[in-house]
């Protein structure tokens, strides 16, 4: 027998306030269309005053365990996965399972920016299946309006906030490509490319800093470490290419979804996209749009899904997941 980490419930969390992009118009020298055709982004949500990551963390671990038919006490562990804590500590895992009324089991972040939540999913892969936890929520959660330079259209059009959870849940398999669950993982990451994508900001300056982004060279290593990523995690899992039933990207601009999915020859109808309504929300945007897929009846149980992502490191990874 094999032991795996299953999908057993997924919830998500946007915050009410809807920012189209002709209110940017005011905001900005921008336009609709120009964000439009650069990014693909229509619209996205905005944190309200005094709402922070921890809550809306927090709402979407609920919809996830209610998903799960499961209650916060039956959970052993909780990774969030964000580049915008609340606080610089306490980590805001454990903020959440204040809110969640938990008082057993552990909590933790995990920081790797856009790339977050893979990386927070090879965590609780690894914890279930070494036996240190049965139940893991994971959650990948982020006000990154908050970082943003509102006097650079280029990437202050770009982000969104909200939260997006799964329920992962140990089972035995046979260790073969058939069983539910996490398959495979794969993860990267290149300190070198550290200026092409950060936030100047920290410990170091002392002030919370702003978001800074060389979009052309992202672009150009998002398309070719995406396709690589997610082709070796179908390799690791013992599968191919035409095997994916779905792909579901980090939602950071539909042409990197185009052109990573094309690299995958996967076709776009196989493609989950949700940026057009979410704008990038980083760690969050890959469990926003397994929750979505899975509400709206795309995602069923047997499929395989590749999920994949790439942030500030530059850090990158994917993951095969038998629904």
């Amino acid at each position: 027998m094999t032991r795996r980490a299953v999908v057993k419930g997924v919830g998500h969390y946007l915050p009410a306030r809807v920012v189209p992009n002709v209110e940017l118009e005011t905001l900005v020298d921008t336009t609709d269309e120009w964000i439009r055709t650069r990014s693909g982004i229509e619209r996205r949500h905005f944190a309200a005053e005094g709402e922070g990551t921890a809550d809306m963390a927090a709402h979407a671990a609920r919809a996830a365990l209610a998903n799960a038919g499961l209650e916060a006490g039956d959970i052993d562990a909780i990774i969030v996965a964000t580049a915008t804590p609340d606080l610089t500590f306490p980590s805001s895992a454990t903020m959440v399972q204040q809110r969640l009324g938990m008082t057993t089991g552990f909590a933790f972040d995990v920081q790797a920016v856009c790339a977050g939540f893979v990386y927070a999913l090879a965590n609780a892969n690894a914890l279930i299946i070494s036996g240190q936890a049965n139940r893991v929520l994971v959650i990948g959660a982020e006000t990154f309006t908050r970082l943003l330079d509102w006097s650079d259209r280029a990437t202050c059009v770009l982000f969104g906030d909200g939260a997006g959870a799964l329920v992962l849940e140990g089972a035995d398999g046979t260790g073969d490509s058939r069983d539910r669950g996490i398959l495979a993982t794969d993860l990267h990451s290149d300190g070198s490319y550290r200026d092409l994508l950060y936030v100047d900001g920290g410990t170091a300056t002392g002030v919370t800093g702003h978001l800074k982004m060389e979009g052309r060279e992202v672009f150009r290593h998002a398309v070719e470490k995406l396709a690589q990523t997610a082709r070796t995690a179908v390799e690791k899992a013992g599968l191919e290419e035409a095997d994916i039933d779905w792909v579901v990207p980090h939602q950071a601009n539909i042409r990197i979804i185009q052109a990573t999915a094309k690299k995958l020859d996967v076709p776009m109808e196989k493609v989950i996209v949700t940026v057009q309504d979410h704008g990038n929300t980083s760690a969050a945007s890959i469990p926003l749009a397994l929750s979505v897929g899975a509400a709206d009846g795309r995602l069923q149980p047997g499929n395989l899904i590749v999920v994949e992502a790439i942030g500030g490191g530059l850090a990158w990874g994917a993951a095969a997941i038998r629904w």
